[in-house]
């Protein structure tokens, strides 16, 4: 096996949800200040994503605020980045939006649909979804008893 790929396997990461240019995302990050750990929220649009889904994969997202264009370039397997979520999906014939830039107002918007939560997230691990999973179980079990109990008065 090359060397590379063993290295790549050896620190695999959590999966992320499959961001592509014209996607409209919420990255939640991790921001030291001082000597105290925040989460910071950067929502804008996909503009580019760059090295596809290897390690050093990184998207470079675009939002307008107070009237000023910023961009920001997120690495997707950086540690200090806990969450991508993606709240619009915009169909797109363009690898690079790089033409965004240039647009004013309600013409740099992309027009899309709402993606539905559980495609926006990624669960952090497959173990949280066991636990949900078997505590809707009991619950029902429960409501099951409840329900039996409330029959016999």
């Amino acid at each position: 096996m090359d060397l590379l790929t063993t290295f790549q396997q050896s620190v695999a990461r959590p999966p992320r949800p499959d961001v592509r240019p014209g996607d409209t995302v919420r990255v939640t990050e991790k921001v030291k200040e001082g000597g105290k750990e925040r989460n910071a929220i950067f929502e804008g649009l996909v503009i580019a994503r760059k090295h596809g889904a290897e390690p050093g994969a990184t998207i470079t997202v675009r939002k307008i605020a107070f009237g000023v264009g910023v961009e920001r370039i997120f690495p997707l397997w950086a540690p200090t980045v806990v969450n991508i979520e993606i709240i619009r999906r915009a169909k797109t014939r363009r690898a690079k939006l790089n033409f965004i830039r240039k647009r004013v107002g309600k013409r740099s918007t992309l027009r899309g649909e709402l993606v539905p939560p559980e495609i926006g997230q990624v669960q952090k691990e497959s173990q949280e979804i066991e636990v949900a999973k078997s505590t809707q179980e009991t619950d029902s079990q429960k409501n099951q008893g409840e329900e039996e109990k409330a029959g016999d008065n």
